[in-house]
This record gives C-alpha cells, structure tokens and sequence, in this order.
C-alpha cells in the first residue's frame, strides 16, 4: 500500500553568486533545480517545489522557506540530511518538518525579512556578499529616506515594469539602516515584494545620500525620493542596486 500524501516542508539557505537564480530553468544552475534534482534521488519521486519567494542570480538566502507534497514513508526530520548529501556546499536543507496539506509556503506567508549590505572597502573573501561603494554618503540622509519606505504604498516604481500586478501595494513594517564596522546594513520587513523592489530601494537611497564633491551628478533628492513613493505613476526610480548584497533573511507564517 503506498503512503498517503504528506506536504513536507524546508528552510534552506544558500550562497546566490553561482545560481541563476530560484526557479528553474533550462540548461541552467538553479536553487529549485538543485533542491527538486536532490529531492529525486533521495526519494525517486519529482516534486513541484514551491517557495516563498523566487530570488533573482546571485541574491543570497539565510532562510528561505519552500514546501513540496510527496507520497513516501520517509520520516520529516530526514529529509534535512538525506536531501543535503547530494548538494554542493553552497546550498543547504536546515530544517525539515511536515505541515498540514493546505500550507503554500508563498500564500500562506505574513512577512517576509529582507537585508541588504554594502561594504565600504573592498574585500577577496565577501566580493559576492555585498555590494562594495568607496563613494562617501550621508547615513542621516540614508536614515530619513527608509523612514519615508515604512506603511502602505504603492511600489510600482521601484518594481520591474514586465512584473507589474494589478495592485503593487505592500505594508512595510519596518525599515531602517545600520552602521557596523565598515558596512552598512539596510533592514526591511514587509508583507510583500516586488520585482526588484528592495535594490530599487537602496540604490534609490543610496543615491540620495551620495556626498557630490563634484557638483555634477543627478542625485536624487528627499523630496523627490518621497514623490516617487507617493506618486509612483509621475516617476520610475531607475537604479537597482547590484544582487550580491541582498539577502532573504526570514519568513514569518
């Protein structure tokens, strides 16, 4: 008699600089691929991997959450290991567990956790681990335009314009910049995610903030900043921060 069909679900990070990104494609490496190819020889079965939020080539995860439905007898708690010992190193199962059948590791997500680092000297070991900017910037300016990023907007401007939906609002909770050591750290935490929209953000910021010695750059202003927030069908920020320094941090459910 084959086992009832159990919905499993697992926590994975993973280092993004050599994916292609989440979702599966064709002839190229991705986290799903892996993780469902992983998943087959652990199990013979394929399975419809579902996340809860598709991160682009090179973005970082410490905690992204997925879930698959499965019929086989293999205790939860081994898949973690199991499933582990046919990736590479930079990607790794940290949790396993089984859920009920109707959790959908994207729909069923409250908030979601994203971090972004830049570091201000370069480095040979975290090249790819963040984003390296020797320009200097004004953290006070930093700090007032992610104020003006919390509450209900709606990001459309700060979204790709080929993933636009019906309603581009999202409910920030929390957003805000931190200084340690030579990098500084942007926080947000969010119901919702656009395309793209956290590099948006901080490259939005980050530009803003940029001290002009030269007088000659187009810097966004606050005001300005705030408008295309505001009135995001007036104004599209056009500068994305570069992957490497973003990070799915947590999911909350």
């Amino acid at each position: 008699m084959n086992p009832s069909e159990r919905n499993i679900r697992i926590i994975v990070n993973y280092d993004g600089t050599a994916f292609a990104g989440w979702q599966y494609q064709p002839d190229q490496r991705t986290v799903q691929g892996e993780l469902c190819r992983a998943i087959k020889r652990v199990t013979g079965n394929d399975v419809n991997l579902l996340a809860a939020g598709r991160t682009d080539a090179g973005v970082h995860a410490l905690g992204q959450v997925a879930n698959f439905r499965i019929e086989h007898s293999l205790p939860a708690e081994r898949f973690e290991p199991a499933v582990n010992s046919y990736l590479d190193d930079d990607i790794r199962v940290l949790e396993s567990t089984e859920v009920s059948l109707d959790f959908h590791a994207r729909f069923d997500a409250k908030e979601k956790r994203y971090r972004y680092l830049i570091g201000r000297r370069q480095s040979a070991v975290f090249r790819n681990q963040r984003w390296f900017m020797s320009d200097p910037v004004d953290f006070d300016r930093l700090q007032q335009a992610a104020g003006l990023v919390s509450g209900e907007h709606d990001f459309s401007a700060f979204c790709v314009t080929g993933s636009l939906k019906e309603d581009n609002h999202c409910r920030i909770r929390f957003s805000r910049w931190f200084r340690y050591g030579d990098l500084l750290i942007y926080e947000i935490r969010g119901n919702r995610f656009l395309h793209h929209m956290v590099r948006s953000l901080v490259g939005g910021m980050v530009n803003l903030a940029e001290i002009d010695q030269d007088n000659n750059r187009d810097n966004l202003t606050i005001e300005r900043f705030a408008d295309i927030i505001t009135s995001p069908e007036n104004e599209r920020n056009v500068f994305t921060a570069p992957a490497r320094g973003l990070y799915l941090v947590s999911v909350r459910y």
